[in-house]
């Protein structure tokens, strides 16, 4: 029986070899469309429509491909990565050629470049390729500077330039009055184009260890220079974003990369913060020795167990900053992203210990240490490791703020009495003087500045140390001061640990010292302390005292102006003194200064007309050195519970000394109940 004839339109047949090599390989109908036939597309797009098992992709494109136009010869089938390869090695090739046939067209003779422009120091850390353009020469973009790194160090490029500079080979060659020109070695041997010439990086470096209070600490500095003298290509040489963040860091010019931290969005940086700590737990860098042998079942990448103690060391101090930037971050009051109970990685080694490789037996103190913030044992105590106590023992306030807060009925008040709530008494005893009062005797009396007549010193480390307690102290007791009560221990705590804070302050003002090297935490104590004041002012505008009143207000101004002075290096100070112009409207509003936010305001380091009023004669230096105390307190011969006394200046003991601001004596005694 003949079959029923179709009615659809027929397609005209295809002439041999038209149709495309998949369907003629696979005996496929072809339509032959272009650039893919209908076949192709309907397979490629069954194959795309299910998920791609792990580990492999999907074609971007169907894979149909046609015999080519009559008349050209077929290409080889070769790997397209191989393909690329050759051509930016022939892209790179070419560039040279254009490059030293420019120079031969301009008669330009390798002395009438400038003297080795790239082995001097500048002030700004120019790019090879505009030094190229400055020069006359052809101007590379970053991509063409790529890829002439690109070329093999093999290559027969490589090899003829290598042999061709021999030693003996560029003694026959030069010419008198030639210089060979630096910057095409420095190219080919793959330099970052991105970066300062070596001198000026290497000096960039020098200044990161001896200034930078935060990222120095984690590095090795004696291993690390001495990678700086490694090739660019070799595999031990320091990672290209190290040395841009050392760049960004010393340079201190705006970045094109805004940081969080410095502009004080606070928000972001607690979440970068957490987002940072959580990505090294799977890394086990929160266990005993950086590394776990068991519970290998759980989900997660792993490190391999440390090569040898340098590695072990950088491990622990890379794993202590990133929660030290946890803990700062979340001063406001915020969780952490890893709880105290889950910190098991023993505290680091002195910072001479890690850099000179001694074969010292790992700190026996961890987080869990029952006396870890009372006994601070000689052969492990440092600066820095005191710092990680002292941030240790902030973050412990914030914990208790926020898990007192959490189930809490109502908002803390003045009126309660703080020291019935669990742990508070501790906490506070900890905190306000048992801390500040077990610092060995070397660290105790030293603040961390130094004015010697060889030139003054700023222990960073140090310094922080003996104000953070101060702030961790305000942090705690802020939220119950009562200025109405003269027994309120709140109160007291929290106006003798502003001065303190701004006691400090005095103290590095009186030197030479730039205060931006200081940590940006500072920054923070700074405001905190200033709030204090902002309470206290407000007291005395409602109870009429224009004197107290005038002097809180030069002290906040100082504040102010501290802020101020580190803003013009790091964002953050700027932003914090903003905030603290928030809280300041209120006051402002009600004073009776003609202008409140001039008061005090010091020139450099200070005004002379806060320094040398003749209205009342300068009170006695204290025999011990320290700041006199207001009269109230010296007729009393007491000070305030947990005080901490910070030597200051003579020229700024007045300052401190005829505040006369709070009855302190009067808040001596102990609240009911404790």
């Amino acid at each position: 029986m003949p079959k029923t004839p179709s009615t659809s339109t027929s397609r005209p047949a295809l002439r041999r070899n038209q149709a495309c090599r998949s369907c003629r390989r696979r005996k496929l109908k072809c339509d032959a469309a272009r650039p893919h036939c209908g076949t192709c597309v309907k397979q490629w797009e069954t194959l795309v429509s299910v998920p791609a098992p792990v580990g492999y992709a999907h074609p971007s494109e169907p894979q149909c491909s046609y015999d080519p136009v009559e008349g050209l010869t077929l290409a080889p089938d070769t790997d397209p990565l191989e393909k690329i390869k050759q051509l930016e090695e022939q892209i790179s090739h070419l560039k040279t050629r254009l490059y030293e046939q420019e120079m031969v067209s301009r008669s330009i003779s390798p002395n009438q470049l400038p003297s080795n422009p790239l082995f001097t120091s500048s002030v700004s850390p120019p790019s090879i390729s505009s030094r190229l353009s400055d020069i006359g020469g052809i101007s590379l973009p970053h991509a063409s500077l790529s890829m002439m790194n690109l070329v093999a160090p093999e290559s027969p490029e490589s090899r003829f330039r290598s042999q061709s500079r021999t030693p003996e080979n560029t003694l026959a060659n030069k010419q008198p009055g030639t210089a060979i020109d630096p910057l095409m070695d420095l190219l080919f041997l793959g330099w970052n184009s991105d970066l300062p010439d070596p001198a000026a990086l290497n000096h960039y470096i020098e200044i990161f260890f001896k200034c930078d209070p935060c990222g120095s600490r984690v590095l090795h500095r004696p291993s690390f220079i001495a990678s700086m003298h490694l090739p660019p290509r070799d595999p031990g040489f320091p990672h290209s974003a190290i040395l841009h963040a050392i760049v960004e860091r010393i340079y201190r010019q705006p970045p094109t990369v805004t940081y969080t931290s410095k502009e004080g969005r606070w928000v972001e940086v607690w979440i970068f913060a957490a987002f940072q700590t959580r990505v090294a737990v799977p890394l086990r860098l929160n266990y005993p020795g950086t590394f776990s042998t068991h519970g290998n079942n759980s989900p997660g990448a792993y490190l391999a167990p440390p090569k040898d103690l340098r590695d072990l060391e950088s491990r622990r101090r890379t794993w202590w900053m990133t929660i030290l930037f946890d803990r700062i971050a979340s001063v406001g009051g915020w969780i952490h992203a890893v709880d105290e109970r889950d910190l098991g990685t023993e505290l680091p080694l002195r910072t001479e210990d890690f850099e000179s490789e001694a074969a010292v037996p790992s700190n026996p103190q961890d987080i869990s240490t029952p006396d870890l913030f009372t006994r601070h044992p000689p052969q492990y105590t440092d600066s820095f490791l005191l710092l990680i106590k002292a941030v240790m023992l902030f973050g412990k306030v914030t914990d208790f703020n926020v898990r007192g807060n959490l189930r809490a009925p109502t908002a803390p008040s003045k009126n309660q009495n703080p020291f019935f709530l669990e742990g508070f008494k501790e906490l506070d005893k900890l905190i306000s003087s048992d801390f500040l009062q077990s610092l060995p005797q070397i660290f105790k009396n030293n603040t961390g500045v130094t004015d010697a007549p060889e030139g003054s010193r700023l222990d960073t480390d140090l310094y922080m140390v003996h104000i953070i307690p101060h702030a961790a102290t305000i942090t705690l007791h802020n939220p119950y001061i009562d200025f109405t009560d003269p027994h309120c221990i709140s109160t007291a705590r929290c106006v003798n640990s502003a001065r303190c804070i701004l006691g400090a302050y005095y103290v590095l003002s009186a030197t030479s010292l730039d205060i931006s090297r200081l940590h940006p935490f500072v920054t923070i104590c700074w405001y905190l302390a200033a709030v204090v004041q902002i309470q206290l002012c407000k007291y005395f505008i409602e109870i009429n005292d224009s004197d107290r009143e005038s002097t809180v207000w030069g002290e906040i101004n100082v504040l102010r102006f501290a802020m101020m002075e580190y803003g013009r290096r790091s964002p953050i100070g700027i932003r914090q003194e903003r905030l603290l112009q928030g809280l300041m409207r209120e006051i402002v509003r009600m004073t009776a200064q003609k202008q409140p936010l001039e008061v005090g305001v010091p020139l450099y380091p200070f005004s002379h007309t806060s320094l040398f009023r003749t209205d009342e004669p300068p009170r006695p230096i204290r025999e011990d050195g320290a700041a006199p105390l207001p009269s109230t307190l010296e007729e009393q011969g007491t000070s305030p519970p947990g005080s901490s006394h910070i030597s200051v200046p003579t020229s700024h003991q007045r300052s401190l000394s005829s505040a006369r601001s709070w009855p302190l004596h009067e808040m001596s005694a102990s609240p009911q109940g404790v």
